[in-house]
This record gives C-alpha cells, structure tokens and sequence, in this order.
C-alpha cells in the first residue's frame, strides 16, 4: 500500500483543521449531519431512484437502472476501502462530529454514491444548468460535510468523487450498449 494512504500528507490534516476551525457553527454541522444521514449506504440517492421510478412509470428502467448504478457505485467504494484499510482522521483537535460504521477512511463512500447519483440521477431530473448546478452544489457540499464532520481526508472525498463519476459513467456507458 503507498505511504501517502496509510499516511495522510499533512496537506490533508491541515484542509482538514481549516474546514473545522471555518465551518465549526450549529448551521454548517447541522447540515452536515443531515447530508450524512441521507447518503448513509447510499440510502437517499436510492430513495430518489425508486421515487422517479413510481413517480414516472413510463421511464420506469432508466430510474431503476440509476439507483443500480448508485448502489453499485458504493459498493465498489466498499471494496476499495477493505483494500486500502486507511484509517480515518484521530485528531484530538478534531474529533469526528458523527458515528460511521466502519473505521476505514479511503475512499469516502458519501463521495462515490453522491457523485455516481449526480451523474446518473440528474438527467432524469432535468437537464437545465440550473439542475447541473444543483448536482454539483450537492456533491461539493457533501465532500465538505465530510471533512467538517471529521471522519474523512480531503484526498478520501476527492477519490471518492472520482470514483463516483468514473463508475457511473462507464455504467451509464455499459447500460446504453445493453439496450
């Protein structure tokens, strides 16, 4: 396993430090929590995928077809995460803000899912910018609520992210040769 993930740089710790001293405030943690919550396991993006699969019967697949992506997306974060086994943030200055279920740190799994979901879930909400915007805002908000919550590095968020994006595209890729 290479150094820098059983070692996080010390960029890392530091963006970590800056993000808690900046964003340390009820709102801001609040939030964060709530966006732990609903990305918990994937839980709220496969929500929204079953939701417009109810909501909308006649593009039925397409919707079923992107919760399976996020799923999926996740699940290979879990994987990963076996793999890597980096432990996450112990800073007594920055004590973890929420519970996880599990010790291990890389890739963040809320990134993966979160990212996968705003790749695949916002075309079938609406492909204005405005909507692309909202996809990005959520991801970005959901890789910070990582790091202020304390549970991650910003390089887990930011692998997590990649992960998401390159998972949902090669799916959605792999889906539209299948049909």
């Amino acid at each position: 396993m290479p150094d820098v993930l059983a070692s996080p740089p010390h960029v890392d710790v530091a963006v970590l430090r800056g993000v808690r001293r900046a964003l340390d405030r009820p709102v801001p943690v609040g939030a964060a929590r709530a966006l732990s919550t609903v990305g918990e396991h994937a839980a709220g993006w496969t929500l929204v995928a079953l939701s417009g699969a109810l909501l909308r019967p006649a593009e039925r697949r397409p919707w079923l077809e992107a919760g399976a992506v996020v799923l999926a997306s996740h699940a290979t974060s879990v994987v990963l995460k076996r793999v890597v086994r980096r432990p996450r943030p112990d800073l007594a200055d920055a004590p973890p803000l929420v519970g996880t279920p599990s010790r291990l740190s890389f890739p963040s799994s809320h990134a993966t899912s979160t990212t996968a979901a705003a790749v695949v879930l916002t075309p079938l909400l609406g492909r204005s910018p405005a909507a692309r915007a909202v996809a990005v805002a959520l991801v970005a908000a959901m890789g910070t609520s990582r790091v202020l919550l304390g549970v991650h590095y910003p390089s887990d968020v930011l692998a997590g992210s990649a992960l998401g994006g390159a998972t949902a595209l090669g799916a959605r890729r792999l889906l539209r040769g299948h049909r």
